[in-house]
């Protein structure tokens, strides 16, 4: 049976976008093959899933399918809104060491994602690997543009909390911008980036709260007293909170624009993808503005009709898909988000692997970003 060491080992062996489409499918797909084999082994509710979806692709799946149609046409498809509607897990309840919930608007039900130690100890690991990537090895001071009131409980991680302790080993002397009742504390935020603009630096924040408190807030401060900032070695990363950007007509190259104008022109700003289902396995946004596809992960763009997978440069439905989850059959999971493949190999960033861009919410989906339920 599958264990985290003997299947999983090999793919901290390489840099995390090192990985060329073939050298990628030998390692990806046998594990994948593994993980779908657990799951049914262990949550009954899944192997119910997996079941009837192998009954109803074996008519449709042909023969002699390359590695890559292996991964595309026959991992059961699991739809995020399941995780909300049952407690899929393929640990006992004795072995649950960490529940992560997502976020939600007032009276939405909420995903539970139950992690056992390995699982939770794999996720981590992972994200260090991609995060080192884009941020070196060596701890930078860290500012976080939340409050340390969303941490209340060790148990219980939003997808919000999960995002800040997730970033908080990459960073040291940890600052936070907001007080407890999420109001900016703009001297203490002022003090701390002028204090430290010249150090190698890490900002860290959901993309709505990044801009209401650094653009919005902080740059009429800056001119109104006759300030500037240079952060030359500063990077910050952002996620989430585009439903509301996107009311104020706001994109990623204003944002980013804007955001320069205040911490300085070169400061490096970078976007990620991801969720609370398959946490550690995030997509970061390169030096070009592409979304990148690690070795923990793969992505296939889907028909919303058909489901059928789609070629690079045409929109569909994202189905994201992590190696990491060992706890709960959270491996191949079909989302609410629309996007674009744009090519596999070949970004001029120098970055291996499928890079891509999303496009937001199917329409009519529910609102569930992580920092959308700020106000």
């Amino acid at each position: 049976m599958l264990t985290p060491e003997a299947s999983l080992s090999a793919f901290f062996d390489h840099a995390p976008y090192a990985l060329e489409k073939a050298r990628k499918l030998a390692l990806l797909g046998p594990h994948l093959q593994h993980l779908k084999t657990w799951h049914e082994a262990k949550c009954p509710d899944y192997a119910a899933l997996s079941q009837m979806q192998d009954q109803m692709l074996a008519a449709l799946t042909p023969a002699n399918l390359s590695p890559a149609e292996q991964l595309e046409l026959t991992l059961p498809l699991v739809h995020v809104q399941l995780f909300k509607l049952f407690g899929l897990k393929s640990i006992s309840d004795a072995e649950i060491y960490k529940t992560m919930t997502s976020s939600g608007t007032s009276g939405q039900a909420v995903s539970r994602i139950y992690l056992d130690q390995a699982t939770a100890i794999l996720q981590s690991k992972a994200l260090g690997h991609i995060m080192a990537d884009f941020l070196g090895q060596k701890r930078r001071t860290m500012l976080i543009i939340d409050s340390k009131a969303v941490l209340k409980d060790p148990k219980m991680f939003s997808a919000r909390g999960a995002g800040i302790l997730g970033m908080m080993p990459f960073g040291r002397g940890h600052t936070y911008a907001l007080d407890d009742n999420y109001e900016l504390n703009l001297e203490l935020m002022l003090d701390f980036l002028q204090q430290h603009q010249a150090e190698p630096l890490l900002l860290f924040g959901f993309t709505f709260m990044v801009w209401q408190n650094l653009v919005q807030k902080l740059k009429p401060v800056l001119k109104e007293r006759g300030l500037s900032l240079n952060l030359s070695n500063a990077v910050l990363i952002h996620a989430g909170g585009w439903k509301k950007m996107q009311q104020m007509a706001v994109d990623n190259d204003t944002f980013k624009a804007q955001l320069r104008q205040v911490l300085g022109s070169e400061l490096k700003v970078h976007n990620f993808y991801g969720m609370v289902e398959q946490t550690g396995s995030v997509y970061m946004e390169c030096e070009v503005g592409h979304l990148h596809v690690s070795n923990f992960s793969d992505l296939i763009i889907r028909d919303p009709l058909t489901y059928r997978p789609l070629g690079f440069n045409q929109v569909g439905v994202i189905e994201t898909i992590s190696a990491l989850p060992l706890s709960y059959p959270g491996f191949a999971l079909l989302t609410e988000d629309l996007g674009q493949i744009f090519g596999e190999d070949d970004c001029p960033c120098g970055r291996k692997g499928k890079y891509f861009q999303v496009h937001g919410r199917i329409p009519k989906a529910e609102v569930r970003g992580c920092s959308d339920v700020y106000n």
